[in-house]
């Protein structure tokens, strides 16, 4: 099965009796050990898969609703609320989201979900209108968008119609009980490094994070966690947005006191982060986020042997064959949130009956393997993630630690 773009779904509590079917390209196995698996990842393509039906004229529904394109045939709708374009201008995340959406139809089958597409524009105010247009047409479930502020729009309207809705914004603020995150967050990100830290001797820390709103959260995770650990923070350090010697001189300072330095940074400024490690001649263990997972911060000599913890890259690679196959072109690396909530919708949709999208199925504790592997929602809306431990080394990163694939007490 493992060969295969798969639903590998034990449903102790969720489906009474197990069995075997095969159906659109898609297996489902059937056994009383309570999780749900929606593809694999280092799966290859499956063969001969159908080709979803796509069309782009307007499809009528539920109230006179109409959306500018579908994908798939089957008789559950499922909302897909993108950023096509932003600033009147394509974008290349939302069409890569758009592709993965059609990418997930395609492999799972195109009968048993019809996917309709359309673009947010990447404003709160077309996010509403989408929500509306898609709610309208019938929509049971709407997948995306991918901001905050968005989300919010969408939600409202979802809440008002009693549809659930798997968003993709990093801002746990936005999640609620019937609004869950697929995403990536910093929170789990910031759980993972600073827990396997823990466990392999490092007890007294400091923290370097830019001014932003991911630095702020960053910060306050790690604060929560090293609270939960008996681990001491000797300093937090803070700087403006791509000047980070000056918060680099206060860590300086106390360098003999640290076992280990966290640093919140996006890609984009790692540069002149490791610039200004490299003028401080500070030698310790320095430890990062999911957003290292980037081969311009991979190749700084100065992250060399840095740990950090992301998804392991099997699975991202995998899909990203199959994808490149399919559109001739590389997906961006947000491209499987819409893949993997697309699968899952299609899977729910084809095994769950009625109760397809309940909080009980969505929540289930024991979670889902996408292709960045396990995940689960909780019932308030962020999610867990099973990450790996990676380390930077020589250019490239190796894994420390293993990304679990289950859940405790799932």
């Amino acid at each position: 099965m493992l060969g295969e773009a798969s639903l590998k779904f034990h449903a102790h509590g969720i489906l009474g009796k197990a069995g075997l079917l095969v159906a659109a390209g898609f297996a489902l196995a059937l056994a009383a050990c309570n999780s749900t698996s929606i593809g694999f990842p280092g799966d290859p393509a499956p063969a001969a898969a159908p080709v979803p039906h796509v069309q782009s004229q307007p499809l009528g529904g539920v109230g006179g609703g109409t959306v500018g394109e579908t994908v798939g045939t089957g008789p559950v709708r499922v909302g897909a609320i993108l950023p096509l374009t932003q600033n009147g201008a394509p974008s290349v995340i939302g069409q890569s989201l758009r592709n993965a959406a059609e990418l997930a139809v395609d492999e799972s089958g195109s009968s048993d979900i019809t996917l309709m597409i359309v673009d947010d524009h990447s404003t709160p105010e077309g996010a509403a209108q989408a929500a509306q247009q898609v709610l309208g047409a019938g929509a049971e479930i709407i997948v995306g968008p991918r901001f905050a502020a968005d989300v919010v729009q969408v939600a409202r309207a979802a809440k008002s119609a009693n549809r659930p809705v798997i968003a993709f914004s990093t801002d746990t603020t936005v999640a609620s009980r019937g609004v869950y995150l697929l995403s990536f967050l910093i929170e789990s990100y910031v759980d993972r490094i600073t827990d396997y830290a823990a466990t392999h001797g490092k007890k007294t820390f400091a923290v370097l994070a830019p001014d932003s709103d991911y630095g702020n959260v960053a910060v306050a995770e790690f604060q929560t966690v090293a609270a939960r650990l008996n681990a001491r923070v000797v300093t937090v350090a803070r700087y403006p947005a791509g000047q980070p010697a000056a918060g680099m001189q206060e860590i300086a300072g106390v360098a003999n006191q640290i076992d280990a330095l966290f640093i919140p940074e996006q890609a984009d400024g790692m540069s002149a982060v490791s610039a200004a490690l490299a003028s401080s001649g500070v030698k310790t263990q320095l430890l990062g986020t999911g957003v290292w997972n980037d081969p311009r911060v991979l190749k700084l000599p100065a992250l060399q042997g840095a740990w950090f913890a992301a998804p392991e890259n099997a699975g991202f690679s995998a899909f990203a064959q199959r994808y490149k196959a399919k559109f001739n072109t590389a997906p961006t690396r947000l491209a499987t949130l819409s893949y993997d909530a697309v699968s899952l919708v299609a899977a729910l949709s084809r095994t769950q009956g009625p109760q397809r999208f309940s909080e009980t199925v969505l929540t289930n504790a024991s979670g889902f393997n996408g292709a960045d592997g396990v995940f689960r929602f909780h019932p308030e809306g962020p999610n867990d993630r099973g990450l790996a431990v990676l380390q930077i080394s020589n250019g490239d990163s190796t894994v420390l630690s293993p990304a679990p694939h289950s859940f405790a007490g799932g």
